[in-house]
């Protein structure tokens, strides 16, 4: 599982670097861009749920996530073939698409393979191989762009090859229950709302506050668009967001373990309180040093939040809801991300850069607060 995503991740970080400013060259403005990246968020989400619902109904885990996978690949070559605004957002919202229907249940094969005692390493190692694909993706973009500069399209054709690598290690993974359930009721496509209703008081209080976080989170694209916006060059941008995801790489399993020792909750917050710091940092960052030190501390924070998230919850979930509960939780963040973005990009334009920043930073520390008050999970 973690060879699939490095490679599909490889294939996805050619290209995160370069999206926006390959948008801002067909003309996208900052407010297209946000609008963009929150639909397509929120086309993740609401797929989520349902696809991660409809696996644990099934029993089945490998055709989703062979699906998911195939889809956003397919969808690389599709954003470079017409630059029209309506087609533009179709290929990115099925990219989106194909992760709302692997999450679930790729994170659920992930816990299977855990013990509540080791779910941190478990996530941990998963992100550092993902992430692993997150520095080489934008280094082979940027050795790329070096010897054909400006040419983006291509390399969308590029990155379609090793997204089909991804696809042809799905074939090695098997079902623990390869047969699925026999007379299951159809899933209601808002069918996992349901689980809310029904689902421990402990994770609702987590996703609670998981999702206020999420409400200010917006898109990387705006941190990289800050960097661009102080002058720097485009192969600058890349190399710094490829420092971003080797320390996110290097740290992600060694804070699993961590988090295994100290306890999910202490690193999560700890994780939160560098985001803020972040934030605030890109606020009135404007040098080269300031950006590329502010991004190792955003390493940091994603390696001790994003698994660590995802291995909280299924600690606090029954076992045969995993999909649903990991899905749950991230149709509602990826809802709060399309709010996040198209925010974030209003307050750009309205605002300034600054104000964007601040913001986020000072709603961060209220989410820390609300964490440190929560009692009673299972850390």
């Amino acid at each position: 599982m973690s060879l699939v995503s490095l490679f599909t991740d490889v294939a996805s970080e050619m290209l995160y670097p370069i999206m926006p400013i390959y948008l801002k060259s067909i003309n996208f403005s900052i407010v297209l861009i946000g609008v963009l990246e929150g639909i397509a968020e929120a086309t993740a989400g609401l797929s989520k749920g349902y696809f991660g619902k409809l696996s644990d109904n099934q029993s089945l885990r490998v055709p989703f996530v062979r699906w998911g996978y195939l889809l956003s690949a397919l969808s690389k070559p599709l954003m470079a073939l017409f630059t029209f605004p309506l087609w533009i957002f179709g290929a990115r919202t099925i990219d989106r698409f194909g992760k709302g229907i692997r999450t679930g249940a790729r994170d659920a094969m992930l816990s299977d393979e855990a013990t509540p005692e080791t779910k941190g390493r478990v996530f941990g190692f998963h992100r550092s191989m993902d992430t692993l694909g997150a520095v080489i993706g934008p280094l082979s973009a940027l050795a790329f762009l070096y010897f054909y500069p400006g040419q983006y399209k291509t390399l969308f054709f590029v990155a379609f090859v090793p997204g089909m690598l991804a696809i042809a290690f799905t074939f090695l993974l098997r079902d623990k229950n390869p047969t699925p359930k026999e007379h299951t009721l159809p899933t209601p496509f808002t069918g996992f709302l349901r689980y809310w209703n029904e689902s421990p008081g402990a994770y609702k209080k987590l996703v609670a506050g998981l999702v206020m976080f999420t409400l200010f989170n917006s898109s990387d694209v705006f941190l990289l668009l800050k960097i661009k916006e102080a002058g720097q060059s485009d192969t600058t941008c890349i190399f710094i967001y490829v420092c971003y995801n080797l320390v996110y790489a290097l740290a992600s399993y060694p804070i699993g373990i961590l988090a295994d020792r100290l306890g999910l909750k202490k690193i999560f917050i700890v994780g939160l309180v560098l985001f803020t710091a972040v934030y605030a940092g890109m606020a009135v960052a404007n040098s080269l040093y300031a950006f590329l030190g502010l991004f190792c501390i955003y390493g940091i924070y994603a390696a001790a939040t994003e698994g660590i998230a995802k291995a909280w919850i299924s600690n606090i979930t029954n076992k045969k809801d995993t999909a649903t509960a990991i899905g749950t939780y991230s149709s509602f963040q990826s809802i709060g991300a399309m709010v996040a973005s198209s925010l974030a990009g209003l307050l750009w334009y309205k605002f300034g850069a600054a104000a964007t920043f601040t913001a986020t930073a000072v709603v961060t520390g209220l989410v820390v607060v609300y964490f440190m008050g929560l009692k009673g999970e299972r850390k």
